[in-house]
């Protein structure tokens, strides 16, 4: 999957910009927000609930994509006393501390469940006057936190956690590239050179458990130069350290909520072996040698995302993935699955609350499960709801993702339909078999393809004629050629 920005003319990114309008009116997509809501996180931004511990000594930092304002997260790492371990101290912003149960910011965000992320704008869960403002974590600044606390053993197991409400200040706003290469070039403070040491014993601690983190690099949609392109931005080391923290927050989480009785799991299901089978034929297509004693977990920690044919094979590895859910547990009613297969143990949301609705709810769990109480009553008289509806919006969200990077395929492909592209067959519909998905060798597109004769051979290569790239419709097409 080559990483080179594929290009857009400027009248193009015009009619382009159009079509994700007409899109996000199809969708009823709205960006604005009532004044009633812009009203009260006025106010909220300006009288937010404040935590009585103050830990604004901790020099937290944050990690995040440059140019991004909505900072969930900051942390501090360190090594702790005696040397016996580490430390994390990581702080995600407190959206309680400003969405009043039952107002009318409460109810909006009810009814968005999540941002939504389109490839000109962002739609965001909260006001932006809270969300990149007052609820954010920027440098130089206080800001109510929900603060965990939680102790490492020298090979990175978990020894010890708290949670608590604390005010806090993040010190530096860092981001993946900038913390690779101070780290590589041992420039790094401690805090920030920890970042390595702690993510890879974390890396480990995966391992050995049987979890997977996939290293797929990342299909972006950027606006450049009045056009769009698409790149492919294959993760440095950092991001997935940094995925590790909040990995690791979601599974104490998941913990303290399980042992209290009551809270909300995100689980996913073991894939069916068929699933494992197909991903097989597609690593044989793409000439990716896979031993039969070797399991998936191993293989694809052996692939590398700047390769193509690996890069194309860890994409369509998400679909082990499918099936993920919410799922809610409380005294006679055990989570059922409590597992999330991919993660080998219970997990969590809880570290983006500026960006999703349940993890609101899950700090709720936490910080009364480790205080000895009970939930706020507005917790429990809504968090059986929140599946269904976390649920609609995740689907949402997705549709919204596919048909974006429909138009933009469209927009890069329409001066060239009747042309034959290389492509590998990565899926086949079971209702017709001659209808699926490829995935071109270059452009890196994956599109439908449908209108042979004969059926689709899943997982192996496949010529294939582009029919319709409309960026209007945001339609791509192409059949067996």
């Amino acid at each position: 999957m080559p990483r080179r920005p594929l290009r857009v003319t400027t009248a193009d990114g015009v009619r382009l910009r159009s079509a994700l309008d007409a899109l996000r009116a199809d969708l009823q997509v709205r960006r604005d927000f009532p004044a009633g809501v812009l009203a009260e996180a006025e106010e909220a931004a300006r009288d937010p609930r404040l935590p009585g511990y103050d830990a604004t000594d901790v020099p937290f930092f944050t990690v995040d994509p440059p140019g991004s304002l909505d900072l969930d997260q900051a942390m501090h790492l360190a090594v702790r006393e005696g040397g016996r371990g580490y430390r994390v101290s990581y702080a995600i912003a407190d959206a309680a501390a400003f969405v009043a149960p039952g107002g009318a910011l409460d109810a909006e965000a009810h009814r968005r469940v999540q941002t939504l992320y389109f490839p000109d704008v962002r739609v965001p869960l909260h006001p932006t006057v809270l969300g990149e403002g007052a609820a954010s974590l920027p440098a130089g600044q206080d800001r109510p936190a929900v603060l965990w606390r939680i102790d490492l053993d020298a090979d990175g197991a978990v020894t010890d956690v708290d949670v608590r409400r604390a005010l806090v200040r993040s010190r530096a706003r860092l981001d993946y590239a900038g913390v690779q290469h101070a780290i590589d070039a041992g420039t790094a403070e401690e805090p920030v050179a920890l970042l390595r040491t702690v993510g890879r014993l974390r890396e480990a601690q995966e391992r050995a458990r049987g979890g997977i983190s996939l290293n797929v690099p990342e299909q972006e949609v950027v606006e450049l130069d009045g056009g769009y392109a698409l790149r492919y931005r294959a993760p440095l080391p950092a991001d997935a350290w940094n995925a590790q923290i909040s990995l690791l927050t979601g599974m104490v989480a998941a913990g303290v909520m399980l042992r209290s009785g009551t809270g909300i799991l995100r689980t996913l299901p073991l894939a069916p072996h068929g699933e494992v089978a197909r991903l097989r034929r597609v690593a044989a297509a793409l000439r990716i040698d896979w031993p039969h004693m070797t399991s998936y977990a191993e293989l694809v920690r052996t692939l590398d995302p700047e390769r193509t044919t690996h890069a194309a094979f860890l994409h369509e590895a998400t679909s082990l993935f499918r099936g993920a859910d919410y799922t809610p547990f409380w005294p006679g009613h055990p989570a059922e699955p409590a597992v999330h297969a991919a993660v080998a143990e219970a997990y969590t949301h809880c570290t983006a609350p500026l960006r999703r609705l349940v993890d609101r709810y899950a700090a709720e769990f936490c910080l009364a499960a480790v205080a000895g109480q009970e939930p706020p009553e507005w917790v429990e008289a809504a968090f059986r709801d929140l599946p269904g509806a976390m649920r609609g919006g995740s689907h949402f969200a997705g549709t919204i993702e596919s048909a974006s990077l429909d138009l933009v395929e469209a927009a890069l492909l329409k001066d060239r339909v009747g042309e034959v592209f290389d492509a590998y067959v990565i899926d086949v519909k079971d209702s017709d078999p001659t209808a699926g998905t490829v995935h071109l060798r270059d452009p890196a597109v994956v599109a439908r393809v449908r209108g042979g004769t004969a059926p689709l051979p899943l997982g192996e290569p496949l010529a294939v004629r582009l029919t319709q790239a409309d960026p209007g419709r945001h339609t791509v097409l192409f059949t067996p050629a």
